[in-house]
């Protein structure tokens, strides 16, 4: 491979889920495409990269602070559903049930690779509190995601607070960002006490 072509496809394999193979194929659709479709990709690169930050508050990707979660007044104050990553907001969104505040932990506990309570938004979310009478605790349902709910709601028990977590209609081992709504919204519902 030539060495721009080289650099493009180690570029998109260090993309998370991009093998390979993928990013060869993604290399390739750049070079087919006309210069025009080329450079706005690479502003649209660069724009997310200049005007999108995390919320002060929530940790959302935003490009105003407090993000307009935070700052909309019509939602409830009294529920914080907490989050790994930031794009798993949007599905719960999409599902039309929630309308409290978010808090992003922008990870989850993961001791084999070095992530504890200090690499999370822990310390933020428990200065959120005040006014607070729910926690939900939306983490995915993997080994990581159930570690760092069973965490939380530890230390959210030392705090008299209610913490909820999602129910099991999600499927174990997979991402909120890719369970469909209808599912989505059940788990919602369906939540129940840690």
């Amino acid at each position: 491979m030539s060495s721009p072509l080289a650099r493009l496809v180690g570029e998109f394999s260090r993309l998370p889920g991009i093998g390979p193979k993928t990013a060869a194929r993604l290399a390739h659709h750049i070079i087919k495409a006309n210069k025009a479709e080329a450079e706005a990709l690479a502003e649209a690169l660069l724009e997310v990269k200049e005007k999108l930050f995390y919320c002060s508050t929530c940790f959302s990707i935003t490009d105003v602070d407090p993000c307009l979660y935070c700052s909309d007044p019509a939602r409830d104050h009294r529920q914080i559903c907490v989050v790994e990553e930031p794009f798993n907001i949007q599905p719960i969104e999409r599902t039309g049930e929630y309308r409290g505040l978010y808090h992003v932990l922008l990870g989850a506990l993961s001791p084999q690779r070095g992530v504890g309570p200090d690499q999370l938004r822990v310390t933020d979310l428990l200065g959120r509190l005040d006014g607070v009478e729910e926690v939900i605790l939306a983490t995915n349902p993997d080994v990581e995601g159930e570690a760092t709910a069973l965490y939380l709601a530890r230390l959210l028990k030392d705090r008299n607070l209610k913490a909820t977590r999602l129910a099991f209609g999600m499927p174990v081992g997979g991402d909120i960002e890719y369970t469909d709504e209808a599912t989505l919204a059940r788990s919602l519902a369906g939540r129940r006490a840690v």
